[in-house]
């Protein structure tokens, strides 16, 4: 998602209550807010539903959104939020058997882990959009949806070397942006 394609959305959607723009702006960002929502709620059912009440909610406030500084940010707190109320909601549900519930973790993590964790993948989601395309959606269908080199390589008419060849490209890329930077520390 670059940030003048955005903007552009976001001004023609204030200024034209374009619905043009907002389509626009959905296909520019519904993956990367899809796997945010998928990230927390481990359920794509669920994370589609969340996705849908975001696009909702920024339509409502389509007037206020061209004067954020950082959208990104933004759109990633907003389904954060979202999809961990989903979840509340969902584990509140009166026909949730509680021997359909998964046993308490042993060791459970700090907040400042829970935090940690929660910044690393922000900037694994802005690391994974900052890739060329074609290279995300090879990274993507092995990686996240389990495909196998073959089964990308059919989806997308390439050949399986290239297919490696994107992966890699996408795995060298995404560990500089996510490695932390040694040259800042000093002994």
């Amino acid at each position: 998602m670059t940030e003048q394609e955005v903007r552009r959305y976001l001004r023609q959607m204030k200024e034209e209550d374009s619905e043009q723009a907002f389509h626009g702006f959905y296909n520019l960002c519904y993956d990367r807010l899809f796997r945010i929502a998928c990230y927390y709620l481990k359920r794509e059912e669920w994370a589609q539903e969340v996705v849908l009440d975001v696009f909702m909610k920024l339509w409502e406030q389509r007037q206020n959104l061209p004067l954020l500084d950082n959208i990104e940010d933004y759109c990633f707190v907003v389904t954060k939020n979202t999809a961990l109320n989903y979840l509340a909601k969902e584990e509140r549900h009166p026909f949730c058997m509680t021997d359909q519930l998964p046993e308490p973790s042993a060791q459970t993590c700090s907040p400042e882990e829970s935090l940690i964790g929660e910044e690393l993948f922000a900037r694994y989601v802005k690391a994974l959009d900052r890739l060329p395309e074609r290279c995300r959606e090879v990274f993507v269908r092995v990686r996240e949806e389990k495909q196998s080199y073959a089964q990308v390589a059919e989806a997308l008419g390439i050949s399986v070397k290239t297919v490696d060849a994107q992966l890699q490209k996408a795995i060298g890329r995404l560990r500089e942006e996510l490695m932390p930077d040694t040259t800042d520390y000093t002994d």
